[in-house]
């Protein structure tokens, strides 16, 4: 093993030393940025893009929308920001998502602490001054004692190694890195890769343009529709009216898929069930979905019916009966992937210039210069788009070569999958944090709350450090390990297992099978008792001699 980064770089070659550096510019580095500020660390951003946004400022595909309701998907903590931005849209676009993120920024004076354009290449802690050296692919260094991962649970993109993707000479594109230029797809003969969250946004959109658009699906998803539409004055006061209780909600509930009641709730009859889910696809939006009934994620009977419901909204859709049935999803439970929602998504396979093929009776064979071609057919394209999502959670934090005590690598650590301590810190990494790291809500639900309660949680434990003078934190191996247990056992006692999902990881070859966000109730509430408890679980290390002593 060579020369850490700590040990090859000497204090001359600190290019920045501060408190805190921040990695990643979306909303939960943003709000790092801010709050490691306001409680008077010095603090510096780095972030790979050219401006703010994390990933919403790379995922700008035509289509490309938040499933969570804008009004709700927006900082919590500032009544400023609140009055001062107007949403438009129930379910806000990417550019809208965009502009709020410069706004932000702009009204907090967060861009001048950030370094853009710049990619962090690793970190490494050096343990004799209990400081982490950053290093960046511009060959600058950073020196501080705290680094706070805001990498954002999907922001790595997802490729699929095609045979011949290389030779393709026609315009590729991946939804997850989209050109900032307008595309024009008319006239054009066009194939797409993938019908998860950003294949669903995009196929309708390039459908209105393109002269023939290809979707190549290998596995169908469940989605709902959105019914978005414009605010209305009545939206934005009913909202505000209900401020106050949604606040307290934010403190009070967890906003986890499966509630303490689901494992003893009663089977509703089958007709109550299909009178809500209509509702409900009246209504549009999956929140509703997902939290129709406390066991549609844990009891099969439940499931199935919803499952069975919107495999029939598919079949009065879809026009086509081969079409319909290629897009119903069977074989997994509905929900347990990460529920689409869509605009006129099923009905643009009604089109004449659309045409679907079922991967798992004519998989890929090679991309040619011109074409595509499966086991059964040939397809001449003139662009591709892969919208084939993410290596998600963990893909971003282990695109860092980070180094902790004794040279161990997170990417050793993590060899078996991801093993962190509340999803916020990694035992042999002290001074590391990772908002909405794995092990955490991270993913499930609104991750901008997600990420407000990480940024505010370790706030509060550098305040309680520099109150009491000590120079490090990290978890106890033990308390790790037991955490890891119970987020995989929380996980087993639900339908999420039972699919083969990029909560898994199984996406990415060779990426370990571990079920990484944390889905029960009670998450919030559990950080809360461990702090209350002089941070069990957690090791501190004293400023004065650096010794290591357990939080009690």
């Amino acid at each position: 093993m060579g020369a850490s980064i700590a040990e090859r770089v000497s204090t001359n070659e600190i290019d920045v030393a501060c408190d805190v550096v921040v990695v990643g510019a979306g909303f939960g580095g943003l709000y790092a940025l801010h709050k490691m500020r306001e409680i008077g660390m010095s603090v510096r951003g780095i972030e790979a893009a050219p401006d703010v946004g994390g990933t919403w400022f790379w995922n700008r595909y035509p289509g490309a929308r938040c499933d969570v309701p804008s009004l709700f998907y927006s900082y919590s903590w500032s009544p400023e920001l609140r009055r001062e931005w107007r949403w438009t849209n129930r379910y806000a676009g990417q550019e809208e998502i965009l502009s709020y993120a410069r706004f932000a920024a702009d009204r907090l004076g967060l861009r001048k602490l950030i370094q853009f354009d710049t990619r962090v290449a690793g970190a490494t802690f050096d343990e004799t001054s209990k400081q982490w050296v950053v290093e960046t692919d511009r060959g600058s260094h950073l020196r501080a004692r705290f680094v706070i991962m805001a990498t954002g649970g999907l922001s790595v993109p997802n490729t699929p190694d095609i045979p011949g993707v290389a030779d393709f000479k026609g315009s590729i594109y991946h939804t997850a890195r989209w050109p900032q230029e307008p595309i024009d797809f008319a006239g054009k003969r066009v194939g797409i890769i993938g019908t998860g969250s950003s294949g669903v946004q995009v196929i309708p959109m390039i459908a209105k343009d393109a002269k023939q658009l290809v979707v190549f699906q290998r596995t169908p998803n469940f989605s709902v529709p959105a019914r978005n539409r414009p605010l209305t004055d009545a939206d934005h006061r009913s909202f505000e009216e209900g401020l106050e209780t949604y606040l307290a909600s934010l403190e009070q509930s967890d906003f986890g898929r499966v509630p303490p009641t689901a494992f003893t709730a009663d089977v509703p009859p089958r007709d109550v069930q299909w009178a809500r889910y209509e509702q409900l696809w009246q209504e549009g939006g999956s929140g509703g979905f997902l939290k129709a009934f406390p066991n549609i994620l844990v009891h099969p009977d439940v499931n199935e019916v919803c499952a069975d419901f919107v495999r029939q909204k598919i079949r009065e859709t879809v026009k086509d009966p081969k079409t319909a049935a290629a897009l119903s999803p069977s074989g997994y439970p509905f929900g347990v992937k990460r529920l689409c929602v869509d605009t006129d998504y099923f009905d643009t396979y009604n089109r004449p210039n659309v045409e679907l093929v079922n991967l798992r009776e004519e998989p890929i064979e090679k991309i040619m210069a011109d074409a595509v071609d499966t086991a059964s057919r040939h397809f001449e394209l003139d662009a591709l788009v892969f919208a084939t999502g993410f290596d998600a959670v963990t893909g971003a934090l282990l695109a860092v070569d980070i180094s902790g005590r004794n040279g161990a690598t997170l990417k050793d650590a993590w060899s078996e999958g991801p093993k962190t301590y509340l999803g916020l810190t990694v035992a042999g990494f002290p001074n590391l944090f990772t908002i909405t790291g794995p092990g955490s809500p991270s993913v499930i639900g609104n991750v901008i709350t997600n990420c407000e309660y990480h940024v505010e949680w370790i706030a509060e434990c550098l305040t309680h450090m520099r109150q009491h003078n000590l120079a490090t934190i990290e978890p106890d191996g033990e308390a790790q390990i037991a955490w890891g247990a119970h987020v995989a056992e929380v996980a087993d006692r639900t339908l999420f297992p039972k699919a083969n999902s990029w909560y898994l990881g199984v996406n990415i070859p060779g990426k370990p099978r571990v079920f990484m966000p944390y889905i029960g109730e009670g998450y919030r509430t559990t950080c809360k008792e461990i702090v209350a408890d002089d941070y069990r679980g957690f090791v501190f290390g004293k400023t004065a001699g650096h010794e290591r002593v357990a939080a009690e």
